[in-house]
């Protein structure tokens, strides 16, 4: 257990960040989510409206730190390739 006040406070200040970071990767995953199901119904116009509102949310997970740039930047490049897919098929 901490013994120090600064270490304690470190204890508070890390448990209200993890909560914080858990909340953000929960909200993008949901988003996620979201684009996937409207992909796998095959509706194009849902999904490209799906994406366009977790594109933002993944981004901004990015900016906060608690997702790497790269995975959301991989993550955007995959679900609008399988958007574009559908309107191939």
């Amino acid at each position: 257990m901490a013994n120090t006040a600064s270490a304690r406070k470190r204890i508070r200040q890390n448990e209200r960040r993890n909560a914080r970071n858990t909340a953000r990767v929960s909200r993008m995953r949901t988003f996620i989510k979201k684009v996937e199901a409207a992909i796998a119904a095959g509706n194009k116009d849902d999904a490209q409206a799906a994406l366009r509102a977790a594109q933002p949310e993944m981004q901004r997970a990015s900016g906060k730190g608690v997702v790497h740039a790269n995975t959301v930047a991989r993550k955007l490049s995959r679900l609008s390739a399988r958007i574009k897919a559908i309107a191939a098929a």
